[in-house]
């Protein structure tokens, strides 16, 4: 079994570089796009108020899907009822 010496030179090359990766991981994001968006996420794409996306819902212009208290919308939905795709 031998021995190796870690010094302190050692160990910040060791910090900068899992730092380094970190920050990559965290810059590198995939596609931010959600999938499922919130009510709040449906206003601020539609710039429309709550009573609006509401209305949408109900009148059966917007499908949601109900997880427990909360309405969610995927967000093919809204890019198809209004005829657009969103960057």
């Amino acid at each position: 079994m031998s021995i190796e010496t870690i010094t302190k030179e050692d160990l910040e090359v060791f910090r900068l570089t899992l730092l380094n990766d970190i920050k990559k991981l965290i810059a590198a994001k995939p596609d931010e796009r959600k999938e499922w968006l919130r009510c709040a996420d449906v206003r601020n794409i539609l710039k429309i108020s709550t009573g609006t996306v509401q209305n949408l819902r109900i009148s059966g212009k917007l499908k949601s899907h109900k997880v427990g208290g909360i309405h969610l919308y995927k967000l093919t939905d809204i890019e198809s009822m209004i005829g657009g795709k969103f960057d």
